[in-house]
This record gives C-alpha cells, sequence and structure tokens, in this order.
C-alpha cells in the first residue's frame, strides 16, 4: 500500500502535495465532495464555473472557503444516493401535526 501511495504522489504536482501535506498535519482532510452544489467540507456554495471545471476534467478545484481540492462524486454512486434517498421518502410518508384547538 505504501509503494502504491508513493508511486501516485510522484505524479502529482509539488504545489499540490504540499498543500495536501499541511492540511493533513493539521488533522483536516485535505479534499472534498461536491454534492448539490456544496462543499462537503464546509457545507459552503461551490460556484457553478467551478463544478464545470471539475465537470470538465481539465484542472483540480480548490473550495474557496475552505481550501480543500473538490472533486465529483461518481455518477453510479450519485445514482444510486438518489435511489436510497427516494426510497426512505416513499417508506416513511410525513405526518401532519393535528391542529389543537383553543379553549
Amino acid at each position: 500500500m505504501a509503494s502504491q501511495v508513493a508511486e501516485l504522489r510522484a505524479h502529482l504536482p509539488q504545489p499540490v502535495l504540499v498543500h495536501y501535506d499541511r492540511s493533513a498535519a493539521r488533522g483536516k482532510k485535505g479534499v472534498a465532495i461536491v454534492r448539490n452544489q456544496v462543499c462537503s467540507g464546509c457545507h459552503m456554495h461551490v460556484p457553478i464555473g467551478t463544478i464545470n471545471t471539475l465537470m470538465q476534467g481539465h484542472d483540480i478545484q480548490r473550495c474557496g472557503s475552505c481550501g480543500r481540492y473538490l472533486y465529483l462524486p461518481d455518477p453510479a454512486e450519485s445514482e444510486l444516493l438518489a435511489a436510497v434517498v427516494a426510497a426512505k421518502a416513499a417508506a416513511k410518508p410525513r405526518q401532519r401535526k393535528a391542529l389543537g384547538q383553543a379553549v
């Protein structure tokens, strides 16, 4: 496993490694997933231009708020998550609160 990590690190640009290692040394995660235009690290809105760049895959992007490197979920993972959420919503109908009458 350590040899795989070393091999992958050799292919990354030095500034990316320095930033990631600095975050890890402080006990923070260096990457965050973007779901529903929100950074999962800091829960702040991610601009659509940043998401578009991530979708094209030409460049890496960092969150403007927390500085984590951003990535998009795998399309299959997104579909699975949507199916689970839909199944939970269908299985548990919302109950309306009974209106109390004033005496």
